[in-house]
Formats: structure tokens, C-alpha cells, sequence
């Protein structure tokens, strides 16, 4: 299943040219199949993700506390594995930064 499927089923309107951007800013973490997916069991793993990606690349600014929800709402939102760049376009959606990849 491409990313781009996998992140329709959970944001039906997903704009591919989006996902093609975040897969181009990723591709080398998404050539190794571990970084393709995020560990929600593992909080250093989320705490990467939020502030590598959603304070870093996003830049948002709430309080960890207020990220950690977020990124613990879309983790609730996937069941099973949570592909990377499907967790990534929700949290982007999320907070209306979509057109950090041009969206």
C-alpha cells in the first residue's frame, strides 16, 4: 500500500502532491523499514516526533503537554502499525501546517 493510500483512508481528501513532498523531505528515513514506522510505545520515539517534527519542521509552539495530546490523538486515530508519514500528514493537518509541504 502506498503512503498515499494509507493516509486516505484516514484523511479522505489527502492531497497527493503533499504526500509527495513529505515523501521527498523523508526518503531517507523511509528507506529504512523501522523509521517508517512510529513507536508509540517507545516515548523517546514520540518525543522525537514532537520536537523534531511538529516543533522543528511545523513550528508550533503550544506546550509539550498540548503536543503529546495531539500526537497521542492521531496515534489513536491509526490502529495497528502507524506509518510515519501517515502520523506526520495528520499531525500537519492538525495544526493547519499542510503548507509546509506545499499543501
Amino acid at each position: 500500500m502506498s503512503a498515499l493510500e494509507d493516509i486516505q483512508k484516514y484523511a479522505p481528501g489527502a492531497s497527493p502532491a503533499v504526500v509527495a513532498e513529505m515523501e521527498r523531505a523523508y526518503a531517507l528515513a523511509l528507506q529504512d523499514p523501522d523509521a517508517r514506522l512510529v513507536s508509540y510505545s517507545d516515548p523517546a520515539e514520540l518525543a522525537l516526533v514532537r520536537e523534531n517534527f511538529v516543533k522543528g519542521k511545523l513550528g508550533v509552539t503550544q506546550s509539550d503537554a498540548a503536543i503529546d495530546e495531539a500526537i497521542a490523538t492521531v496515534g489513536d486515530q491509526i490502529p495497528g502499525h502507524k506509518q510515519r508519514l501517515t502520523v506526520y500528514y495528520l499531525l500537519a493537518a492538525h495544526y493547519g501546517k499542510l503548507s509546509v509541504f506545499g499543501g
